[in-house]
């Protein structure tokens, strides 16, 4: 029987979820101070960040062995998820037979270093947070609502929102939010609802009202994106609304009724924050690869 591997990730997903954690909120702090591979020294993705949990270097068995080292008897393993483009022939209106590219979902198993045995880090960890994260933040909006012509409103006003019709991203003010972090948390949540407009990753393609499936599937993507942005920043939140047990809930519902929507939402809150950040997308094939 084929392996799922969809449903391999959401059922550890929704396992975090049970015991109160939610995996995409603070995944991890700093880029060299979350999960990252042995072979490129470079981070993992926001999905395999949140199915790691520990920062630090991984490596496959093979990797330990070639290093000089072993992985201890009994440890487990856990999985990181990637895309492997997969070459499908299908036929076209005409019924003639057209060559195409996939992305397949894989998985391969890695270990924490700490599970190994003679093994050191191979990458120094570095804290590469600014030293004002909050500045820098504030620079990131900016820089974006310059670059990309979305308008960023302030009103005394009880909600928070992205107008896609007009391209306009409502906060309240500032002094309104208890904390500075949750402001910037929303205003980047909203940022990210942004991205999706037609003029850039297109994906608000029709209007997604509050509790349908787009919606949902939109909200998650908003939530991943600003969780990314206020780790990569440094800025901690207090967080006590999204560790409600109804927040909670709302997302096993969703989680457990499509088992591909936290795989899909991860990649595409990483592309938008990414264009937020102003930072160099790779090609379609290279999204597709990349885990």
């Amino acid at each position: 029987m084929a392996i799922n591997v969809y449903q391999i990730v959401t059922d550890r997903i929704i396992a975090e979820l049970e015991k109160g954690c939610i995996p995409w909120v603070k995944p991890w702090t700093g880029v060299r101070t979350g999960a990252y591979s042995r072979a490129t020294g470079k981070p993992y993705s926001l999905l395999n960040q949140m199915l790691l949990q520990k920062p630090g270097e991984y490596v496959t068995f093979k990797q330990a062995i070639e290093a000089g080292g072993s992985v201890r008897k009994g440890e487990k393993a856990q999985i990181v998820v990637f895309w492997k483009p997969l070459e499908v022939v299908e036929k076209d209106k005409d019924g003639k037979p057209v060559k195409k590219m996939i992305p397949l979902l894989k998985y391969y198993s890695v270990f924490h270093i700490d599970q190994c045995e003679n093994l050191k880090p191979r990458c120094a960890s570095e804290d590469l947070k600014p030293a004002d994260p909050i500045a820098e933040a504030e620079a990131i909006l900016a820089d974006y609502s310059s670059r990309s012509g979305c308008r960023i409103i302030h009103e005394r006003q009880n909600k928070a929102f992205y107008r896609p019709s007009t391209d306009e991203i409502h906060l309240p003010l500032m002094e309104q939010f208890p904390q500075i972090a949750e402001y910037y948390s929303t205003a980047f949540h909203e940022a990210v609802h942004s991205t999706g407009h037609m003029s850039r990753l297109k994906r608000l393609t029709s209007p997604a009202w509050f509790g349908s499936e787009e919606y949902s599937k939109e909200e998650l993507v908003a939530e991943m994106g600003a969780a990314i942005l206020m780790n990569e920043l440094g800025i901690e939140t207090g967080g006590s609304f999204k560790n409600s047990a109804a927040y909670i809930q709302s997302w096993l519902r969703a989680l457990r009724d499509d088992s591909k929507l936290v795989v899909l939402a991860a990649g595409k809150a990483e592309k938008a924050v990414k264009l937020i950040m102003n930072i160099d997308q790779p090609s379609a094939l290279q999204q597709e690869v990349a885990c």
